[in-house]
Formats: structure tokens, sequence, C-alpha cells
């Protein structure tokens, strides 16, 4: 897996202070889409073991609520498994910290009713998720006065909420 940026500290992808990682791979090819050079899977730089440990020493500060994914695309399934083991990393060292992981996909339609059928990565790494931003970027859809999301038809979801229930579950304070 490559990645196009990080980012130290971000406020813009989730509340409080935030360390922001932006895969690189994404199939969706949402027109508007603010980061389309992160589409091609071989743009920036690969996802070393020295990456890993940056981020996680990114992470340590107390004044770093937690940890952002976007891109490109984290829930393609080829960054699902580079995500997988790091995102386990990032579980065991701070378990205090949110992690937030935005994606095109839909969280009912293709993430429950497509990928955790076919895929163990799926199963184990959406739990290690806090809140999931779903759906593509839709352009006649964008509204700027969103909070954490871009376009009208994306939703702020409670992942453990979610999953308890089988269906997509709004983070309340951001409904």
């Amino acid at each position: 897996m490559n990645y196009a940026a990080i980012k130290p500290t971000d406020v813009a992808n989730g509340p409080g202070v935030r360390v922001t990682l932006f895969v690189s791979g994404c199939t969706h090819y949402c027109k508007g889409c603010f980061n389309s050079e992160a589409w091609d899977f071989d743009y920036g730089q690969g996802f070393t073991e020295e990456t890993q440990e940056e981020l996680l020493r990114l992470l340590s500060p107390d004044y770093i609520v937690g940890l952002t994914l976007l891109g490109g695309e984290p829930m393609e399934p080829v960054n699902q498994a580079e995500l997988l083991p790091f995102m386990k990393k990032v579980r065991e060292r701070f378990p205090e910290k949110t992690v937030w992981c935005f994606t095109g996909y839909d969280f009912e339609k293709d993430i429950l009713g497509k990928m955790f059928p076919l895929s163990e990565v799926t199963r184990e790494l959406v739990p290690l998720f806090d809140v999931m931003v779903d759906g593509k970027f839709v352009e006649e859809k964008k509204n700027l006065r969103l909070k954490f999301r871009g376009s009208e038809n994306q939703r702020i979801l409670d992942v453990k909420k979610s999953l308890a229930a089988g269906a997509a579950v709004w983070c309340e304070e951001f409904r």
C-alpha cells in the first residue's frame, strides 16, 4: 500500500486534534473529489514499518485525540489488508484514542452486504474503528456547512452501534 500524505495535526477530519493518514488508491472516481491524485494506487510513498512507527509516535501526545483514515479509499480490499496489522498496533498502544475512517462505500450495502461475507480482513478491521463516514462524495449534494463530510448523502456512523444493529446508526452528536 502507498499513502499520499500524513497530517500530524489535523482539525478538519474529525473532532479534536488528530493524526490523519491519506491512503492511496480509490476506484470510486467521484466527480469533484478533493484528492483525486490519490486515486492512483501507486501515488505517494510506501506504507513501511518506519511509516507506521512514525504514525504511532505522532499519536502519542496527550493532545492528539485520535487517528483519521481517508484517501484515496481505506476500504479498498488491498488497502484493508495493509491497514489491519497497523490498526491492531494503534488499538493496542492507544485504546483511548478514537479512530475515524472515511469511505466512499455504503456501510450496509457494500461493507456489511458484500465485504463482510467475503473478507475476514474486513470483519477484523471495521470493529477497530469508532466512526465511519460513509458514502461517495456527490458534487451535486456538496454542502460546505456540513461538519466532517462533503456532501449531504454522506453519514457519520457509530461503528460499534452499527455493527450491533446490523445497520447504519448515526453518531447522534453529528446528526
